[in-house]
């Protein structure tokens, strides 16, 4: 777990270094919200799931985007990545399952708090996101192995962290203005 700190500390120093820029953003984004006539408590829970939808998934993509070094390669099977994990130690499949399933949980988490979409649409836009890095990392040849296991963890820690916010969720499509 150390030389995973090696490697991403900076990443998560910056990030959060970065949290009272995005803190300020959603404070900022709500008054406007707030002057421009939307209710008082959606104008701040909007505000701030948006920000954190964002702030939350850029140091993971930032990570997943860093070249490597290594040969880019393409790992089409499902489950074969998961699977090799048997040989290694502990430290490693949680660094790769773990990390894989908290990829899209911020966006997974908040986006149902403001908008009106349920897991299985968390699901799935997770899933085109992932996809979508797992594409790019193969196209820019940054050394990475490009797996449809990661787009599967990806996406199911998404939907599980919709799921954990679901008291949250916006019900009514009439309780906010604007989009």
């Amino acid at each position: 777990m150390w030389g995973t700190w090696e490697r991403w500390g900076s990443v998560w120093i910056i990030a959060l270094g970065a949290l009272p820029v995005a803190v300020l953003l959603a404070v900022v984004c709500a008054l406007w919200r707030k002057h421009t006539g939307w209710p008082p408590r959606w104008a701040w829970v909007s505000s701030f799931a948006e920000i954190g939808a964002v702030a939350g998934t850029v140091p993971w993509l930032w990570m997943i985007l860093t070249p490597t070094g290594g040969t880019r390669r393409i790992q089409w099977m499902p489950l074969g990545d998961l699977i090799s994990l048997r040989a290694a130690d502990v430290a490693t499949v949680i660094e790769q399952v773990g990390g894989n399933l908290l990829v899209f949980a911020a966006a997974g988490y908040l986006l149902p708090i403001r908008f009106r979409i349920g897991p299985w649409g968390i699901i799935g836009l997770a899933a085109a996101g992932s996809a979508t890095v797992e594409f790019l990392q193969y196209v820019l040849a940054i050394g990475r192995v490009s797996s449809i296991d990661d787009v599967i963890l990806n996406a199911a820690g998404a939907g599980l962290a919709a799921l954990l916010s679901r008291p949250c969720w916006r019900r009514r499509p009439d309780s906010a203005p604007g989009p």
